[in-house]
């Protein structure tokens, strides 16, 4: 097996103020995911995008990243214990996020952003579908700094002893998520982006994006200790299920 390696999951510490990994991997993805969204609008610019409109993006970003993958935990994976500590679902700095419930916060956050400055709504999630996966790599990075959302026991060479997973060597999934959903994910949108007309069908690139990350999420599933489950899926497979269906639609309407 491999060593795991010990990460201290404070990045820097700033006298009372520690400065977490996750919380560098969030800023990351977002800044980088502006930095795609604002470089490809240059080449091609969306109707009503404007600078100020650009500018603000990373405020809407946070805001509905941030509330809507903390609600999403709460409300997808641990509902009856935050019934009973209400005070909790505010202590962000502990963890506990859903990518699902931050989709859903994100794209309620951009439909009314849209609305506000007169933008059509899926030209500007095409280009946020496109960056999305490289917030998804960074925060599977700090999945795995943190030895949090572990795999299943296993007997592969790779196979690491995670210190929360007990004393068997385990399936490193978070470095799986984050070549599937991250990297992979990222060079398939991108070669759309650039190489092909897919963003001239508005919604089109969207819907590659829910069928990839749905894909790669049910595969990688399988090699994850499963937070819950729904008759033969796991928590993450059935939230998947969804962005699966709405997918295909996408990408049958636009075709």
């Amino acid at each position: 097996m491999l060593p795991f390696p010990n990460i201290d999951p404070v990045a820097i510490h700033l006298g009372p103020l520690a400065i977490r990994w996750y919380s560098l991997a969030y800023i990351a993805g977002i800044l980088l995911g502006w930095w795609v969204v604002a470089k490809e609008h240059a080449r091609k610019p969306i109707p009503g995008l404007t600078k100020k409109a650009l500018d603000d993006m990373v405020m809407w970003a946070v805001i509905g990243i941030v509330v809507g993958g903390r609600l999403g935990h709460v409300l997808f994976y641990d509902p009856d214990y935050f019934l009973q500590h209400p005070v909790e679902i505010f202590y962000v700095w502990q963890g506990g996020m859903s990518f699902h419930g931050g989709l859903l916060g994100f794209a309620a956050a951009f439909f009314l952003f849209c609305r506000k400055y007169h933008i059509r709504f899926w030209a500007l999630m095409d280009l946020f579908a496109c960056a999305a996966p490289i917030g998804l790599f960074f925060g599977r990075i700090a999945n795995f700094i943190n030895g949090e959302l572990f795999g299943r026991v296993t007997e592969m060479p790779w196979g690491m002893v995670f210190p929360q997973g007990g004393d068997l060597p385990r399936h490193p999934s978070q470095l799986y998520e984050a070549g599937v959903e991250g990297i992979l994910l990222f060079t398939l949108l991108m070669f759309l982006l650039k190489r092909t007309r897919a963003r001239d069908k508005e919604g089109l690139l969207t819907g590659v994006f829910l069928i990839g990350y749905a894909c790669a999420r049910i595969f990688s599933e399988w090699f994850r200790v499963p937070e819950g489950m729904v008759g033969p899926f796991t928590y993450g497979q059935f939230l998947s299920l969804p962005m699966l269906v709405l997918g295909l639609y996408l990408i049958v309407r636009r075709k």
